[in-house]
């Protein structure tokens, strides 16, 4: 009976063998309970299956069942449903549950599943609930929008001293924190204290293609002057160019007409690449930009302007500080956290 049991690979039946094994040799079911740690009931549970259907009465009765409801076939639909919204399918709401999934699946012709199985193949699979991305699709057609970037790319490439290439953007400063995701405790929730009524700076930026270096500017409005006051500053930073290329989206101050009135007293020195519509992924200093966010002003517990743009300013420092130094990237953050 032992050996049986051993040869399952399954621990529970393997126990309800060695139970009977047990009382085979003549001990009571309470002493067979105390030898291995289990209750009463079971070993009263377990000698009347045997009593009832013998040797098979002892296997997980599972084994029985038939097909299982959950195989390959079944994950690799949900998987393909997961790549959709309930809306493609015909149903009303417009984001999944377990629930939906599971009616989505029996209508497809699988076997009814529970919601708790359900759970268990979108973890097995690795799902997860994420927070979606808002995006706005790009007017062009994809052939002239991948020609503008392969060729903003192959200028990033030939970036030099003599012709250095910028990417450039703004980014807005709220007194008002952002609130994102933290660990927490069960049962517990943060709290962030927020001053109420909001205030507001601006960053214009310019990421070296080359090294990673970051120039910016403070303004308290996004307007014409904030970007023509960065320009100003790359032009000093850099009077050794011959010429200095900016990549850049499409936001009104950089093609107003008091840019441009700026810009006309540089010439041809500073050049102004506009990437296509909406395609802020392409922008590389938009990264910068979600490293400030992270470290800096998300959950921040500033209750001052003034201290917050310290933060900001003392986070970009440090990131330069360590791109020159090439340190380790925990170093710097350390010493950021120290600073604030």
């Amino acid at each position: 009976m032992i050996r049986l049991g051993r040869k399952s690979g399954d621990p529970a039946t393997a126990l309800r063998f060695l139970m009977v094994a047990k009382l085979g040799t003549g001990l009571s079911r309470n002493k067979v309970a105390g030898c291995l740690g289990v209750a009463t009931s079971t070993v009263v549970n377990t000698a009347r299956r045997f009593m009832e259907a013998g040797i098979d009465g002892l296997y997980d009765r599972r084994a029985f069942n038939g097909r299982a409801k959950v195989d390959e076939r079944f994950v690799t639909h949900v998987s393909a449903v997961l790549c959709n919204v309930p809306l493609d399918f015909g149903w009303s709401r417009p984001t999944w549950t377990r629930e939906l999934l599971c009616l989505e699946m029996r209508k497809r012709g699988f076997p009814a599943v529970a919601v708790c199985t359900m759970g268990r193949v979108l973890a097995a699979i690795g799902a997860r609930l994420g927070m979606p991305r808002p995006v706005v699709l790009c007017p062009w057609k994809r052939d002239r929008r991948r020609r503008r970037i392969a060729e903003l790319r192959r200028l990033a490439k030939r970036a030099s001293a003599r012709e250095p290439v910028f990417y450039v953007d703004e980014v807005d400063i709220h007194l008002n924190p952002r609130i994102g995701r933290d660990w927490m405790l069960p049962g517990m929730q943060r709290r962030i204290v927020t001053p109420g009524k909001n205030e507001k700076r601006y960053l214009a930026g310019a990421l070296d293609a080359r090294s990673r270096s970051l120039l910016w500017v403070e303004g308290e409005r996004k307007t014409s002057d904030l970007f023509c006051k960065l320009v100003w500053r790359l032009v000093n930073e850099h009077r050794q160019a011959r010429r200095i290329h900016v990549i850049l989206d499409n936001y009104i101050i950089h093609s107003s007409r008091r840019t441009q009135m700026n810009l006309a007293q540089f010439g041809e020195r500073v050049v102004l690449h506009f990437l296509p519509p909406y395609c802020p992924d392409h922008n590389k200093i938009e990264r910068v930009w979600q490293d400030l966010h992270a470290n800096v002003t998300r959950n921040h517990r500033c209750r001052r302007m003034a201290d917050l743009m310290a933060n900001v300013h003392a986070f970009l420092t440090l990131r330069n500080r360590r791109l020159t130094s090439n340190r380790r990237p925990t170093r710097a953050y350390r010493e950021l956290g120290s600073a604030i």
